[in-house]
């Protein structure tokens, strides 16, 4: 019983389109989901964001895409983040090394819907 109610919560975790940091992907192959090649970068994407914008909650997360150029690739994520008085959206660019998995560089862009 307590399995299946895991595997509920991560279901319905993953469903929800934002990755959780208490989530593994081990945690989540072990029920059969398939995890992305993104989701590392979208969990830094969440906590740089959060470190960022302390006072704003993340409410939406949506993974734009990756990219390749030059020999390394920039995962692209948007994020809608509410504050104390508006809404409002970054687009953040992670760049790093394919092969190595090292991190690059971060760039944060407020954006527009």
């Amino acid at each position: 019983m307590k399995k299946f109610i895991m595997s509920i919560f991560l279901i319905q975790l993953i469903s929800s389109g934002i990755p959780h940091p208490s989530v593994s992907a081990k945690s989540l192959e072990s029920i059969g989901v398939t995890v992305p090649s993104y989701a590392k970068w979208g969990r830094i994407a969440m906590q740089k964001t959060k470190e960022r914008y302390p006072e704003a909650k993340i409410i939406d997360y949506l993974h734009i895409g990756r990219e390749d150029s030059e020999g390394d690739s920039i995962e692209k994520f948007k994020l809608w983040l509410k504050g104390k008085d508006r809404e409002f959206g970054v687009q953040i660019n992670i760049k790093f090394d394919p092969e190595t998995d090292e991190l690059k560089q971060i760039s944060f862009k407020e954006v527009s819907r």
